[in-house]
C-alpha cells in the first residue's frame, strides 16, 4: 500500500474513531496549477461541489503546476486528484514524449472543457494556412512542454518539419512578447479561450488566428486521438472577425486508480449532481457538462467512474 493512501485511510479512521463511524470523513486533494491559471480555481469549486454532495468526503484543491508535474505526482501516488491535459495523459499513460517510464495508475474521473490549439499570426505576415509557416519565424512551445508536443504531432500529420521554417521554443508569455517586438511570424497557444496574452497582444497588434481545414483535422484526430474538433468563436480576440476551426486537447479530471471504487464513485456522482456550484464559479466552468464528460478520453476511466456513468445511460470509451 502507497503512502499517499494509506494516510488517507488512517485519516478516515481516526475522524471514525473520534466522531463514530457513521461520520467518518475520506479525505482527498486535487493538484491544480498556479493561482493566476484556470485549474486552481475550477478546482476549488469542484471541491466546493464535491463536499456539497457527498458529507463524507473532505475534498482539497491545492495549487500545482500543471499537467506534467500532477501526472507525476499520481505516478508516484502522492495526490489522489489532479488535473491534466488529454494529450499529457495519453503521454504519461502509455510512456510517450516527455514521459520515459509509463505511469500506468492514471485513471479518469472526467473530462471538462476544451484547450485550444491557438496558431497566432499577423495580419501582415502572410500566414494564411499552417503550410505558410514554411520559412517563417515560428514559437512551438516551450522545449519539452505539452505545447511543444502538440505541435510535432500536428506537423507529422501535416508534414511540416521544423527546419522547415525558423523555430524558437518559448513559453505562453514570451511567445506573445515576441510578436510586440516583431520578432515572430506565428507562435503556437495551447489553453482555454480567451487566453490573457493573446487578447493582451490583439490590442497592440493586429492579430489572426489560422484556421485549419476539415481534411487536416480529420487526419489529425484520427493520426492522435487525444486530438477532438473544435472551433474558437468569432470575436473572442479583438480584430478575428470570423470563428476559427481548430483542435483542441481536453482537460481531465484524474486519479490514483489506487482510490477505492465507491470513493471515485460518491466522488464523480456528487460532482455531476452539483456542478451548478462549478458553473457560477468561473467562465470555464460552464463549459463542464455531463455530455462532454467522456470526450477526448485517452486513458482509462477510473471503474468508480465509470459505475456512475453507466447508471446515467452513456457509452463508455473503449
Amino acid at each position: 500500500m502507497t503512502k499517499r493512501i494509506a494516510k488517507l485511510i488512517l485519516a478516515a479512521f481516526m475522524v471514525a474513531s473520534l466522531a463514530g463511524v457513521a461520520s467518518a470523513k475520506t479525505f482527498l486533494s486535487i493538484a491544480t496549477g498556479g493561482t493566476s491559471g484556470t485549474y486552481y480555481p475550477l478546482g476549488g469549486a469542484i471541491a466546493q461541489a464535491v463536499n456539497k454532495g457527498a458529507p463524507d468526503l473532505q475534498v482539497t484543491a491545492e495549487t500545482g503546476n500543471a499537467s506534467v508535474a500532477n501526472l507525476n505526482l499520481i505516478g508516484a501516488h502522492d495526490i489522489e486528484i489532479a488535473f491534466a491535459q488529454n494529450d499529457t495523459a495519453y503521454w504519461a499513460y502509455n510512456g510517450k514524449m516527455m514521459f520515459k517510464t509509463p505511469i500506468k495508475n492514471v485513471r479518469v474521473i472526467a473530462a471538462l472543457y476544451p484547450e485550444h490549439v491557438h496558431l497566432i499570426t499577423l495580419k501582415n505576415s502572410n500566414v494564411k494556412s499552417i503550410q505558410d509557416l514554411k520559412g517563417k519565424r515560428v514559437s512551438v512551445g516551450a522545449p519539452g512542454s505539452g505545447v511543444e508536443a502538440d505541435v510535432r504531432a500536428i506537423f507529422q500529420t501535416v508534414g511540416l518539419k521544423y527546419s522547415d521554417m525558423k523555430t524558437d521554443f518559448l513559453d505562453f508569455g514570451t511567445t506573445t512578447q515576441r510578436f510586440k517586438d516583431n520578432q515572430l511570424d506565428a507562435g503556437f497557444v495551447v489553453a482555454g479561450y480567451p487566453v490573457s496574452s493573446i487578447m493582451d497582444l490583439a490590442t497592440t497588434k493586429e492579430i489572426n488566428l489560422v484556421s485549419f481545414d476539415d481534411a487536416t483535422l480529420g487526419k489529425l484526430t484520427k493520426d492522435f486521438p487525444y486530438f477532438v474538433k473544435s472551433s474558437i468563436p468569432a470575436n473572442t480576440y479583438k480584430g478575428v472577425t470570423s470563428a476559427v476551426k481548430t483542435p483542441a486537447v481536453m482537460a481531465l479530471l484524474v486519479v490514483d486508480e489506487k482510490v477505492p471504487a465507491d470513493v471515485v464513485y460518491k466522488f464523480t456522482k456528487a460532482l455531476w449532481e452539483n456542478i451548478d456550484v462549478v458553473h457560477k464559479a468561473h467562465a470555464k466552468g460552464k463549459e463542464i457538462t455531463l455530455k462532454t464528460a467522456l470526450d477526448g478520453v485517452t486513458v482509462p476511466l477510473h471503474p468508480g467512474a465509470a459505475k456512475y456513468y453507466q447508471e446515467k445511460g452513456m457509452k463508455l470509451p473503449k
